[in-house]
């Protein structure tokens, strides 16, 4: 069909005004323009959308039918329209936001509710994805913004110091050393640990290994998990001990004792990481809220 959105116009104001006169100065152009724009619609639909007499213009069946999908057409594009410029405006939009562990345990949970207070009509889209995932996911641009284990050295990226940990030990409840109230790293240099699988703790085992052979030894892994509910199953069970964040404290976990370690001072960093420069505008807000409200 060979018409646009200027026929669609002109047909709408004469099926309103059914006067060709009218019509044509409601739409700021001649009588004998608007009549050819409405022969061009009723040739290329071949389908008569007006009764014309010397002293009338009425719309036919079909000419009615036409009119209200018409209107119903427009209010969709006038909305789209609208959405589009609020989008632009960072008003209205997605953001892909990637998290691990550390970040979910820890601060973010508050400060998607801040968030969502403050920019209701932009969505979060929460994937977990391990660290060293959401490197290679931000500059696939799979996600918009990850919350991983920091640094993250790369000259695309731009990061915001999000949150920190102290390293703390999980040791069962009936572990010797539970009744001990602080710790030193070199007091589980002999124990058999269970830690988070290389798959999915790559980035937090890096670390981890560094602290314990600055510290003189190796861990002994005896048994892996891929979550932190895992983790801490296999440490509450006996399996062994473990190192983890300090965010672990705002968990509820039974069978375990957490202990702080005094001699590692290294805190663990969770920063938020996104590809520079900013090409979203729901993005900008979401990065602007970031510092404003939680710097």
């Amino acid at each position: 069909m060979n018409f646009d959105f200027r026929h669609i116009r002109g047909f709408i104001a004469l099926a309103e005004d059914l006067h060709f006169s009218r019509a044509a100065q409601r739409l700021h152009m001649t009588q004998p323009g608007l009549s050819r724009l409405i022969g061009e619609l009723e040739r290329s639909m071949e389908v008569p959308l007006f009764r014309r007499t010397t002293r009338s213009v009425e719309l036919t069946e079909a000419g009615k039918v036409f009119l209200a999908q018409c209107r119903i057409g427009l209010d969709h594009f006038d909305r789209a329209v609208t959405q589009a410029r609020r989008t632009a405006g960072g008003e209205l939009g997605t953001v892909r936001v990637g998290y691990m562990d550390f970040a979910i345990n820890g601060r973010l949970p508050e400060f998607i509710r801040t968030f969502n207070r403050h920019r209701p009509e932009i969505h979060l889209e929460l994937s977990f994805i391990p660290t060293l995932k959401q490197q290679e996911a931000l500059l696939a641009d799979r996600i918009d913004v990850g919350f991983m284990i920091g640094p993250f050295e790369s000259e695309h990226v731009e990061s915001y110091a999000f949150d920190s940990n102290r390293h703390v030990a999980l040791l069962p409840i009936t572990h010797p050393l539970s009744n001990v109230r602080h710790l030193r790293l070199s007091d589980l240099a002999r124990e058999p640990f269970v830690l988070g699988s290389v798959e999915t703790w790559g980035a937090y085992r890096n670390q981890l290994f560094g602290i314990c052979h600055r510290a003189g030894f190796h861990p002994n892994i005896v048994q892996e998990a891929s979550s932190s509910e895992g983790i801490f199953g296999l440490v509450a069970a006996g399996t062994g001990v473990s190192i983890y964040a300090s965010c672990v404290r705002n968990l509820q976990r039974r069978g375990i004792v957490i202990r702080d370690l005094d001699d590692v001072l290294p805190p663990i960093p969770t920063c938020a990481v996104w590809v520079k420069p900013i090409q979203s505008a729901s993005v900008q807000v979401f990065t602007e809220v970031l510092a404003s409200v939680w710097g």
